[in-house]
């Protein structure tokens, strides 16, 4: 199987380990944003859901027919959870971190560095087979040590962190169980 950098539909490279976004920011940087047909292929996401999003007010409204940064990073970390997580509770979870999706000045992180972060602890726990509570808790502490001067609340970081990146490992789970049945499934319709 493919490994994918989390919420996109981009191989994993080593580039990404340590900065996940870098790899997408240059896209942005040189065409001042992505259209709707590009976030789409970047996520796997549908162009209606897209829009969705930002109608029902989950990512911020976009300036022109470009998606910036601050858009297309949101709309992965709510893809990022989709797998598992209800869109409300997504939702709830967003703003549990980061308040209004229109307003930084509340926010607990960037969500730059959260989605960099969370993808980090990911490939760590991966690459370690190490999706265990205190494994888990001890890279979300590990990997947020090296950002205090950028987190307001880290007690509420920490938690929104463990439900999210445990949330990502439930859909991955969900997603392989699914083949599983699937391959089942087949091989039932096709006994003689």
């Amino acid at each position: 199987m493919t490994r994918l950098i989390p919420a996109t539909t981009m191989k994993f490279s080593e580039q990404a380990r340590n900065s996940a976004f870098s790899l997408i920011s240059p896209i942005l940087e040189a065409t001042g944003g992505l259209t709707l047909s590009q976030l789409s292929k970047l996520t796997g996401l549908g162009g209606s859901t897209i829009q969705n999003w930002i109608k029902r007010g989950w990512v911020a409204s976009t300036k022109g027919k470009k998606y910036s940064e601050k858009q297309v990073l949101r709309i992965l970390l709510i893809n990022m959870l989709r797998g598992s997580m209800r869109l409300e509770h997504i939702v709830r979870l967003m703003t549990y971190i980061n308040g209004d999706v229109e307003d930084t000045s509340d926010d607990i992180i960037a969500d730059i560095t959260l989605y960099n972060i969370l993808c980090r602890i990911i490939f760590t726990a991966e690459d370690e087979g190490a999706f265990d509570t205190e494994s888990v808790q001890a890279l979300i502490t590990r990997e947020i040590a090296d950002h205090d001067d950028e987190i307001r609340d880290e007690r509420k970081l920490k938690k929104a962190m463990y439900v999210m990146v445990m949330a990502y490992r439930s859909a991955c789970l969900k997603t392989e169980m699914e083949k599983e049945m699937n391959d089942i499934l087949d091989e039932m319709d096709n006994l003689p």
